[in-house]
C-alpha cells in the first residue's frame, strides 16, 4: 500500500467505526427522553424504569462514542495537515460551535441527569434529558455543516496569496442545501438506530423468558420508533438522491451502475447488476422497467462515461487531463443496495412485530425473535454503508471542485508511522467494541430491577441498629 492508501484507510476505519455510535447516541438519548416524558405525564413507573434502564445503554454509547471522536479528530491533524490548513478557517467555525455549545450542552446535563433522580423535581430531570437530546442532536448538525461544505462548497473565497478557502459568511454555510439534505436523513437514521437496539435487546430477553411484561412494553416502542424513523429515513433519502443526480450526477450514475447514458423515454432501475470495472461496462442487470425514472423524477440520466466527460471539460485545466473521476464503482453500487435494503427490511420488520404484538403472538415465535435480536445490527450495516457512499462518492476531492484528496495528505506522514498508527487504532477500536458489547450484555443480564448485594444488604439492615452507623 502506497502512503495514500495508507491514509485514506485511515481515515475510513476512524469514520466509520465512531459513526457506529453517533446515531445511537443521538437515537437512544432522544427514546430516553420520550420515555421519561411518558413517565411525568402517565406516572406510570414502568416508563421510569424503561428510562433508566434504556439509559444506561445510551451512556455506554456516549461514552465510546467520545473517545472514538477524539480518534477521529486526531488523526486529522496527523494525517491530513493540508486539508486541515486550506479548510481551517470554515472547518473550524462549525466545530468550535459544536464543542463549545452542543457538546457541553449534553456533557452538562448528562452528569445532571444521572445523578439527579432524586435531587430534582420531575418536570425539571425532565428537562435535563431533553436537553441532552438537543446537544446530541445540535452536534450533528454543526458537524454536518462542515461535512456539507466538504460536499457542495458555498460562502467562501479562495485567499489567492496563501491558496486556502475563507468563509464569507457563517449564515451562508448553514444555508448550503446539501446540510438540509444530510441532516434529516442523519437525525431519522439515528432515530431507527435506538429503535432497533432497544426493540432487538428486548426480543433477546422474550427468548428468555425474563422481566417479560418490561421488555414487551419496551419491544413495542422500540418498534414503534423503528417503524416511524424507518418512514422518514427513507422520505429522507429519496429527496436526498432525486437532489444528488444533479448536484453529483457521478455519485448518482456509480450508485446505479450505469455507463452509459439511459435511453428511451424512461430509464430502468438496476436491482443487482455484473460490473466490470476494467472494461467499463455492466454486463447484465436485473432491472425493473421505468423504475429508476419514477423514483428520481426525471425521464433520462447521465452515465459515468458522460459524466466522466463533463467533469473533464469543467476541471482539466486546474487539475490536469490526467485525474480520474470514476468512482469504485462495485462499492458504491453494492453499499447502496445494503443501505437501501436494510432500512426497507427494518420497516417491513416493525410493522410485522407491531402487528404480532397486537395480537400477542411474537413473543411465542422464538425464530422471529432471533430475527429481532440479529436486528440490532441492521442500522449500523445502513448507516455505515449509507455513510461510506457520502465520503467515496466525493472522490476525488476532499472538498468537491476545489481541493483533491490527494494534495490533502501531510508531507511529513510516512508509510511506517501510518502503518503503526493503523494497527494501534485497529487494536483500541477492537478493544472499545469489546468493552461496549460486554458491559450491554452485563446491562441486559441483569435487567431492570437487578438490585446490588452491597444496596440489598444496605436496606437490609435496620437503621437504627449498629451496623448502620
Amino acid at each position: 500500500m502506497d502512503l495514500l492508501t495508507l491514509a485514506r484507510f485511515q481515515f475510513g476505519m476512524t469514520t466509520v467505526f465512531h459513526f457506529f455510535f453517533v446515531p445511537m447516541t443521538i437515537g437512544m438519548a432522544f427514546a430516553v427522553a420520550i420515555l421519561e416524558t411518558l413517565y411525568v405525564v402517565k406516572k406510570d413507573k414502568t416508563y421510569k424504569d424503561m428510562a433508566k434502564f434504556w439509559g444506561n445503554i445510551f451512556l455506554l454509547g456516549f461514552a465510546v462514542g467520545v473517545v472514538t471522536g477524539i480518534i477521529q479528530e486526531f488523526q486529522f491533524g496527523m494525517n491530513w495537515s493540508e486539508y486541515s490548513r486550506f479548510m481551517g478557517d470554515i472547518f473550524g467555525a462549525p466545530l468550535a460551535v459544536e464543542a463549545l455549545l452542543a457538546f457541553f450542552l449534553e456533557s452538562t446535563f448528562i452528569g445532571l441527569w444521572i445523578f439527579g433522580w432524586d435531587k430534582f423535581s420531575e418536570k425539571l430531570h425532565l428537562l435535563f434529558i431533553w436537553l441532552v437530546s438537543l446537544g446530541t442532536t445540535l452536534s450533528a448538525l454543526w458537524i454536518l455543516a462542515a461535512n456539507s461544505f466538504m460536499q457542495n462548497p458555498v460562502a467562501y473565497q479562495i485567499n489567492e496569496a496563501t491558496n486556502r478557502a475563507e468563509l464569507t459568511s457563517f449564515t451562508g454555510l448553514l444555508k448550503n442545501h446539501q446540510l438540509w439534505l444530510e441532516f434529516p436523513h442523519v437525525i431519522f437514521g439515528a432515530v431507527v438506530t435506538a429503535g432497533f437496539v432497544i426493540a432487538g435487546c428486548s426480543a433477546w430477553k422474550l427468548m428468555k423468558k425474563q422481566d417479560t411484561a418490561f421488555f414487551k412494553k419496551s419491544i413495542k416502542f422500540g418498534l414503534i420508533l423503528g417503524l416511524v424513523g424507518s418512514v422518514l429515513t427513507i422520505g429522507a433519502g429519496h429527496r436526498q438522491m432525486t437532489i444528488m443526480a444533479d448536484d453529483h450526477p457521478m455519485k448518482f450514475a456509480a450508485m446505479e451502475g450505469i455507463y452509459e447514458d439511459t435511453k428511451g423515454d424512461s430509464a430502468p432501475w438496476n436491482i443487482i447488476a455484473g460490473i466490470d470495472t476494467k472494461n467499463q461496462k455492466t454486463d447484465w442487470e436485473i432491472a425493473i422497467p421505468s423504475m429508476l425514472s419514477i423514483l428520481g423524477g426525471k425521464e433520462s440520466y447521465k452515465g459515468m462515461d458522460a459524466v466522466n466527460a463533463d467533469l473533464h471539460k469543467e476541471y482539466d485545466e486546474k487539475f490536469g487531463e490526467e485525474m480520474n473521476y470514476y468512482l469504485p464503482v462495485k462499492t458504491m453500487f453494492w453499499n447502496f443496495r445494503f443501505m437501501a435494503g436494510f432500512g426497507t427490511l427494518m420497516a417491513l420488520m416493525a410493522v410485522v412485530g407491531l402487528f404480532l404484538l397486537k395480537n400477542d403472538r411474537l413473543e411465542k415465535m422464538k425464530w422471529l425473535l432471533m430475527l429481532f435480536t440479529a436486528g440490532i445490527f441492521f442500522p449500523f450495516i445502513s448507516n455505515s454503508t449509507g455513510w461510506i457512499i457520502t465520503e467515496m462518492g466525493r472522490a476525488p476531492w476532499t472538498v468537491y471542485g476545489l481541493f483533491t484528496i490527494a494534495d490533502s495528505v501531510s508531507p511529513s506522514v510516512t508509510k511506517g508511522s501510518l502503518i503503526f498508527s493503523n494497527i494501534v487504532y485497529f487494536l483500541l477500536f477492537l478493544l472499545l467494541g469489546g468493552v461496549m458489547i460486554v458491559y450491554a450484555k452485563r446491562s441486559l443480564k441483569k435487567g431492570p430491577y437487578y438490585v446490588s448485594p452491597s444496596e440489598a444488604k444496605k436496606e437490609a439492615i435496620d437503621p437504627f441498629s449498629k451496623e448502620a452507623f
